[in-house]
């Protein structure tokens, strides 16, 4: 593995990220914390605990999952758009680099870029309620995971996109309505019993749950599930990532 190309293309990742600062790190961290205002204070008034959890404490990892889902897809599918868009990524693509090395460095460079924010709410969210991770390495497992296989998408969608307005299409019209109807400000098992059973044909409950079973040692639904559902979602990217270079999908046209 060329190890230079991939720092050099993952180093170029981060480095835009640092330039954004503004839009990659702060507006994210201003709309969570908004979102934590708002839901917490208004919703929090009427509804003080949640399976023993503090309204305020309980959506905290909601709205972490909901920043590293969006920023993840955002991160890689512009890192790879962007290319396709000026031309460059035929560049690339001649260069003595194989395509592995290519979604790792951009890959590697959306989830550092996610992971990073995903801390930062966390430490912003421990400003406004008290809070405790009672499985700290799982937390992170989590976190990773997640970032990692949501950068995949991304990359998909980088590859699929051909205009800026295919790019946000899915991130607005299908992750965030997604993650609100998946349990971030509530417990799925507050819903009736129909409702909650449509709700579990939804992939983000499990990111949900398992995340917040990380800091409260109760989840919705099965821990075992939530992380075998995290790791069937990325090896579906990863075969869909090998297929589209194996064929050149929208790569070389």
């Amino acid at each position: 593995m060329n190890l230079r190309a991939v720092w050099a293309i993952y180093r170029m990742e981060m480095a835009r990220a640092f330039r954004t600062v503004l839009q990659s790190i702060v507006s994210p961290v201003i709309s969570t914390s908004l979102y934590f205002v708002v839901f917490g204070s208004a919703i929090g008034s009427r509804i003080t605990e949640i399976d023993g959890i503090s309204y305020g404490a309980f959506i905290v990892p909601g709205l972490i999952m909901l920043s590293l889902l969006t920023q993840s897809i955002s991160n890689a599918s512009f890192a790879i758009y962007f290319p396709k868009f000026v031309g460059s990524i035929y560049e690339l693509l001649s260069a003595p680099v194989s395509y592995l090395e290519i979604v790792i460095a951009y890959v590697g460079g959306a989830a550092t870029k996610s992971i990073i924010l995903g801390l930062i709410i966390l430490a912003t969210a421990s400003l406004f309620v008290p809070l405790s991770i009672q499985h700290p390495f799982w937390m992170v497992a989590f976190l990773v995971l997640t970032a990692v296989t949501f950068s995949l998408f991304g990359f998909i969608i980088g590859i699929w996109a051909k205009s800026f307005e295919q790019l946000q299409l899915v991130p607005l019209l299908i992750i965030t309505p997604l993650t609100f109807l998946g349990g971030s400000f509530y417990s799925i098992n507050m819903l009736p019993g129909i409702w909650r059973t449509v709700t579990l044909f939804n992939p983000v409950v499990y990111l949900i749950s398992g995340f917040r079973w990380s800091f409260f040692g109760k989840s919705d639904v099965s821990v075992g599930i939530s992380l075998g559902m995290t790791v069937v979602f990325l090896l579906v990217c990863i075969a869909i990532v090998a297929w589209i270079f194996r064929t050149g999908y929208r790569l070389r046209n």
